[in-house]
């Protein structure tokens, strides 16, 4: 089965978002050279470049709620692709509301299972279903 060009469109995005953040690769620059794929569709490369700036616009806003949702756990002592992962997820599911709920979660424990830990596509499902759940009880949060 082959990959689908949203999802390698948001391997993309997470690749960028980890550049940026640990490799402090400046934002121009990671649009420049990481979220490009010359065998994706403009269609996909354009969400890609959404949900980059979208996430980069409203991390402090995620970065809340995982703090809220990872109890016992500070910010920092996340593993940095986890962090962007769960960033990534929560920002789409508030900002690009046309993608079901279920398709976004999916891609980021699959996300998880490929880049990070073996305990990490759980740790991402149990954050993402807390603030799923949350974010149902409080619409508009």
């Amino acid at each position: 089965m082959s990959e689908s060009p949203r999802s390698r469109a948001r391997e993309l995005v997470l690749k960028g978002l980890y550049a940026e953040e640990v490799g402090d690769i400046p934002h121009d620059e990671v649009l420049a050279r990481i979220i490009v794929a010359d065998d994706l569709s403009q269609l996909a490369l354009e969400f890609a470049r959404t949900l980059y700036a979208q996430v980069r616009e409203n991390r402090a806003w995620a970065d809340e709620h995982i703090s809220q949702l990872a109890r016992n756990w500070d910010l920092d002592r996340i593993a940095a692709i986890d962090r962007n992962i769960l960033r990534m997820a929560m920002v789409e599911l508030k900002v690009m509301v046309d993608v079901p709920v279920k398709v976004v979660l999916n891609e980021a424990i699959e996300l998880a299972k490929r880049y990070s830990t073996a305990e990490s596509s759980a740790f991402v499902n149990g954050i993402l279903d807390s603030f799923v759940k949350s974010s149902e009880e409080c619409p508009g949060s």
